[in-house]
């Protein structure tokens, strides 16, 4: 707008009296406020000089029509001035909220003060050799990769994944290369579904008790190891599958030792334990629809409490000697019986042969039962009634001499 024009409005607006200002000062035309100075050709009436005397009625800038201003509502965009008029006098601002945005604007342009990121303004994109901008290039490749990374999908063999379609179930793929929907239309979760997962119960070396059927308590700890069946219902069934298999075992092994004693848990029971607790984990799972397949069970330790672990030590080592002494015994006993059995097998083989010929075999037994009573005695042999025996020769060297018979030997 030029000057002209501008003085043109202000006398339009000079010639309606009932308008009032809004501000404390006059009102500021948009062209103005933006930094236009005023033309010395404007209508305005110069001011008053200091020496003249003020007149009944306040000057008013914009013709002697306009009624004074007054103690009325502000304008909000103008700042206060204590009693100090605005205009070429005093701080003024734009009436106009467009000015003031286009005020702020244009300080970042030349010769503004400020580049891109500094003025307030937004940074301009690059553009391209040819003057096109390289803003739909980028969209586009942006694009291509978003779809390209979340339709194609590459799994190894030991994976499997699951397609959701809005979060439901649509199928399973399997090893190698697979395409879907891009995201968030279908998602893909893989999992390894072939490696064999271990789960130490409990972690760390933590103290885990469990009551036997005999009333005692033993610290086990033990391993689970199992892997991803069906993947649909391991992904989809449970809320947190880990921590139920984890669950499952704890329950499983408390019912298996709650069926055994401490000797059969602290001893050769373990096997037993190990095959009843993958059995009652599986049948539980299976039950939960889980997806999870348990390999097997394996108990890494058997000791007794802390509290209580001497005085068990000392139990221990004395069932040990009982143990010891009980098979001393059955040895024992088995020699013997071993040994009477031989003779009874013996005494079966004579008793065949006396059936045969009862006088010889009874001769020849008195023979044999003499002989071994007599080899072991000093005897007499007398031929016939009558015969004078002879000297005992066998009693004298036996029997010591008497004294007075060595002491007359001795002179």
């Amino acid at each position: 707008m030029n000057e002209n024009g501008i003085s043109g409005l202000r006398g339009r607006i000079a010639n309606l009296g009932w308008i009032r200002p809004i501000g404390s000062g006059p009102q500021v035309l948009a062209d103005d406020a933006a930094g236009d100075p005023p033309s010395d050709s404007s209508p305005e009436k110069p001011a008053p000089k200091p020496d003249s005397k003020p007149s009944g009625k306040p000057k008013n800038p914009f013709g002697d029509s306009r009624p004074p201003k007054s103690d009325g509502p502000r304008n909000p965009w103008l700042p206060g001035t204590d009693g100090k008029p605005t205009g070429p006098e005093g701080p003024r601002r734009s009436a106009s909220i467009e000015d003031i945005f286009r005020g702020r604007t244009n300080r970042g342009g030349p010769g503004g003060g400020g580049g891109p990121g500094m003025g307030g303004g937004l940074p301009r994109f690059p553009t391209r050799p040819g003057g096109g901008s390289w803003l739909p290039v980028a969209i586009a490749a942006v694009a291509l990769l978003w779809v390209g990374s979340s339709t194609v999908h590459f799994i190894s063999p030991q994976d499997k994944g699951v397609v959701a379609t809005f979060g439901s179930y649509t199928r399973t793929l399997g090893p190698g290369v697979s395409f879907t929907a891009p995201w968030p239309i279908q998602t893909v979760k893989v999992r390894d579904v072939t490696s064999i997962r271990r789960d130490s119960i409990p972690e760390g070396d933590g103290e885990r008790l469990m009551l036997t059927s005999d009333q005692n308590l033993v610290d086990l700890s033990y391993l689970v190891r199992w892997n991803i069946k069906d993947l649909k219902l391991f992904t989809y069934q449970l809320a947190d599958p880990e921590q139920t298999v984890r669950e499952v075992a704890e329950a499983a092994m408390r019912q298996s030792i709650a069926e055994d004693t401490l000797a059969g848990v602290m001893g050769g029971g373990r096997a037993q334990i190990e095959a009843n607790m993958r059995e009652r984990m599986q049948a539980v799972l299976d039950a939960y629809r889980s997806g999870v397949k348990i390999q097997g069970v394996e108990i890494k330790k058997t000791d007794p409490p802390e509290k209580v672990k001497d005085a068990f030590k000392e139990v221990s080592a004395a069932q040990q000697d009982a143990q010891s002494s009980v098979n001393r015994a059955q040895a024992w006993a088995q020699q013997l019986t071993a040994s009477a059995q031989g003779e009874a097998a013996a005494f079966d083989k004579v008793y065949g042969q006396y059936k045969l010929a009862p006088e010889v075999t009874k001769r020849r037994m008195y023979y044999e039962t003499m002989e071994r009573v007599l080899s072991q005695t000093d005897k007499v042999i007398i031929e016939a009634p009558g015969t004078i025996p002879y000297l005992p020769l066998p009693q004298l060297k036996t029997t010591p001499p008497p004294a007075d018979a060595a002491t007359t030997g001795g002179k």
